[in-house]
């Protein structure tokens, strides 16, 4: 008779240790308590963003909210990362806001499921690896620019319906008790762990919040003065478009600019969430995920979405570890639209903000403005530089902005680091010896060729490599040309100490080099005639 498993702990304890996960090995009744209510907290902030982004897009809520639950959901289940929250996001929404402007929300639709297969495109390609060259300074100042955008965001929800129709910032009493709100809720954040952790301090302080609201009906907005998030399951539907060469010249530059701000911001999430729990690796994972979360998405109504910084720091400040927090989140999500509106609808605006202002506070790196004046010049300015972009652009554009910057930074770097040490030979007679250091590439190719000086050297010689390395097509040619301008003088040259993957470097471009039977393994040592156009020996 088999024998019935109370817990998910007595079940992890029986996997083998291979097959268990780290997050499980602890997990006990305490621990799952924890993420369903960390589930819930992310939950309740989800919903006045979904409801923002979708007005940002020129959507209706419900087609924000089916995103978040639908991108939640998946990803939670099937991510890179344990602990990640994904959803509708504002990165997304305002590339949106065009191409449903001209072509309205069924374009969308198709939009976004192409946007998912490129996303799935990626994470089979093995492309989410290259996430690791984005330099340390790029990722502060994605995270300071992101702390940013999320700051600004929420002064969005301190204005009100004016008599036309639109929207004013407000004033007098209103203004003061929602300001009143928001700071009470970022004590309570801050207090309650002190007393109590048997519930997330961010649910603790919507709760009691929005207790003294409802209770004392305090004339301040609340989330059902945004939009009703009332509404029934998604429904399966094709998107309404013709299936034509245009469509497709309409929809693809929108689904490849999506899914590549989708990947840049989910990967880094990624990494920025397992610096905090200890997690490694899983982007190819993560971009398969979300791919197959806003293909799912555009069938079922949704707008897509990515990654969310903002509440993935809610929940992993919260205590969620585990895939059932991001699990429980998208289930409370899809509650409140089914069954809890009437209630949802009731929880004041100023909470929910408190929440997120206290996000702004952890996430921002508050030790990048200490060290700017320490880092390199450089380095401090990339920081500057991707913050500001964020802010003002996408975080698509501040990433390869910062990228390029810090990738041109290292080549001059290394470019001058090119140098040569001259000297005559001890084992040829008359042969003079110039010792390369420092990489040879398209930086440092031009200040190579400046180094020489065939006119005046004598007869024979000889470029040694072993300081150095030959690194691309620039470089061969960089050689070829000095090799050239000693062969018009009437001069010899050798090169000597190319190492082995020069050596292949060197075949592939064809230039110069010819292999060798009798080439050493660990390295290769090879005189080249110009002269004479022919190999003098291995050495």
């Amino acid at each position: 008779m088999k024998q019935r498993l109370t817990t998910l702990a007595e079940f992890a304890q029986r996997l083998k240790p291979s097959d268990q996960p780290d997050a499980l090995k602890n997990f006990s009744l305490t621990q799952g308590r924890i993420e369903v209510l960390s589930g819930l907290t992310v939950a309740l902030a989800l919903v006045p963003e979904a409801v923002a982004f979708s007005f940002v897009a020129g959507v209706g809520p419900l087609v924000g909210l089916y995103a978040a639950f639908i991108v939640g959901l998946i990803t939670a289940v099937f991510g890179g990362r344990p602990g990640m929250i994904s959803g509708a996001t504002g990165a997304l929404a305002v590339v949106m806001v065009s191409l449903v402007a001209q072509h309205g929300v069924e374009y969308l639709f198709a939009t976004v499921v192409l946007m998912g297969v490129l996303q799935i495109s990626a994470g089979l390609l093995r492309l989410g690896k290259f996430i690791r060259m984005v330099p340390h300074p790029v990722m502060l100042g994605f995270v300071n620019g992101l702390a940013i955008v999320i700051f600004l965001a929420q002064l969005e929800q301190f204005k009100i319906s004016d008599n036309n129709g639109g929207h004013e910032w407000m004033a007098g009493s209103t203004l003061w008790l929602t300001l009143a709100l928001v700071a009470a809720t970022m004590a309570l954040i801050a207090i309650i762990p002190r007393i109590t952790r048997l519930i997330p301090a961010p649910l603790g302080a919507i709760g009691v919040v929005a207790g003294l609201v409802i209770f004392f009906n305090l004339p301040v907005p609340r989330v059902g003065d945004l939009a009703s998030v009332e509404g029934g399951l998604p429904v399966f539907a094709l998107p309404m478009v013709p299936l034509s060469w245009e469509t497709l010249t309409i929809i693809l530059p929108y689904a490849v600019i999506l899914a590549l701000i989708g990947l840049i911001e989910s990967l880094l999430t990624l990494n920025l969430v397992g610096e905090i729990t200890g997690n490694r690796g899983g982007a190819s994972r993560e971009c398969v995920a979300q791919g197959a979360a806003n293909t799912v998405t555009g069938f079922f109504g949704g707008m897509g979405g990515c990654a969310m910084i903002g509440q993935s720091m809610i929940n992993v400040k919260s205590g969620g570890r585990t895939r059932l927090s991001g699990i429980s989140a998208a289930l409370f999500l899809l509650s409140f639209i089914l069954f809890a509106s009437p209630v949802i609808e009731l929880i004041p605006l100023a909470a929910l903000v408190g929440v997120m202002f206290m996000v702004v506070i952890g996430t921002f790196a508050w030790q990048s403005l200490r060290v700017l004046r320490i880092i390199p010049r450089a380095d401090a300015f990339v920081i500057i530089l991707v913050t500001a972009v964020t802010v003002y652009e996408d975080l698509a554009t501040a990433v390869v902005v910062g990228v390029i910057i810090s990738a041109l930074v290292y080549a001059w770097n290394a470019a001058s680091r090119i140098q040569v040490i001259s000297r005559s030979s001890v084992t040829e007679i008359g042969a003079w010896v110039y010792e390369i250091q420092g990489p040879l590439f398209f930086g440092s190719a031009t200040q190579f060729q400046e180094l020489f000086d065939p006119k005046n050297d004598p007869d024979l010689v000889i470029l040694d490599f072993m300081a150095s390395r030959v690194v691309d097509q620039s470089a061969l040619q960089a050689i070829d040309s000095v090799a050239a301008k000693y062969a018009e003088a009437g001069k010899r040259l050798q090169l000597r100490h190319l190492t082995r993957d020069c050596h292949k470097l060197l075949i592939t471009a064809g230039q110069l080099i010819v292999d060798n039977d009798d080439d050493p393994e660990c390295g290769i040592a090879v005189d080249y005639d110009i002269k004479h156009g022919r190999l003098s020996g291995a050495h």
